[in-house]
């Protein structure tokens, strides 16, 4: 019976999330354009999103770069290139620890903002809600993975990295998470639920690109002159001269 829990945990459920979350956007693209947005609440309050946001989107952005370099770069690629083992760790760590306090810092005074600005807390939707309660959660026990490694023996990079690839690779190896500390198991169920949840919230703002503004034509802005041709331009509150008719 654990045999096949794994296997639908480990195997058969990150697939179902990966599906929704390409057909998802696909879907979301087609049927709700006008929809694809972070629907911006910038004019309801920007005291504190001017510090929380960039705190935030920077935190979030050094996370993600952390998980494209511990998940998806194998350890002998970092050992071939004269990085060892307890300097990529190091390293890891500190930056980890970092980035997920950063990222924590920004979303709590965005939680707070939300919460407490009534204007910003009307405009909050239900899948808002579920949205925040879910990035709090994968990256609250992703900062304990991370504080973890500082005591822990457990390799992650033999483990839980090898089993991510092996699932893009289409050779899963659900074995590996099985094995994993309880930890690190329920930081993958949440950031694989979050896949799923993704395309239905405002997060699809993160694949939007203003492309066309790099090659959209010139806007020119020309002021009026004073004078045009040989009449004086009337203002729109000065009474108009009415001229008599002929009888």
């Amino acid at each position: 019976m654990d045999n096949v829990w794994n296997i639908f945990l480990w195997l058969i459920f990150p697939y179902i999330c990966l599906t929704i979350f390409v057909l998802g956007h696909i879907w979301r693209y087609r049927y709700d354009k006008f929809g694809w947005t972070s629907r911006s609440s910038q004019m309801y309050e920007s005291r504190i999103l001017r510090w929380a946001n960039p705190m935030f989107h920077f935190g979030i952005l050094a996370v993600f770069f952390g998980h494209v370099m511990g998940l998806g770069i194998p350890e002998s690629w970092t050992e071939a290139a004269g990085i060892s083992e307890s300097m990529y760790h190091f390293m890891a760590i500190t930056v980890g620890i970092l980035a997920g306090v950063f990222t924590i810092v920004g979303l709590v005074g965005l939680l707070y903002r939300r919460r407490f600005t009534k204007a910003v807390l009307g405009a909050t939707t239900k899948m808002d809600k579920l949205m925040y309660l879910m990035l709090t959660v994968v990256i609250l026990s992703g900062l304990v993975n991370t504080g973890s490694g500082a005591v822990g023996d457990y390799n992650y990079r033999e483990g839980v990295s090898v089993w991510f690839r092996s699932i893009f690779f289409l050779n899963p190896q659900p074995e590996l998470m099985a094995h994993a500390p309880f930890s690190f198991q329920f930081h993958g169920l949440a950031a694989i639920s979050l896949f799923a949840l993704w395309p239905f919230t405002r997060l699809v703002h993160v694949f939007t690109a203003p492309l066309g503004y790099i090659f959209r034509p010139y806007i020119l802005y020309r002021s009026r002159d004073a004078h045009e041709g040989s009449r004086e331009r009337r203002r729109g509150w000065d009474k108009v001269d009415t001229i008599p008719r002929r009888r």
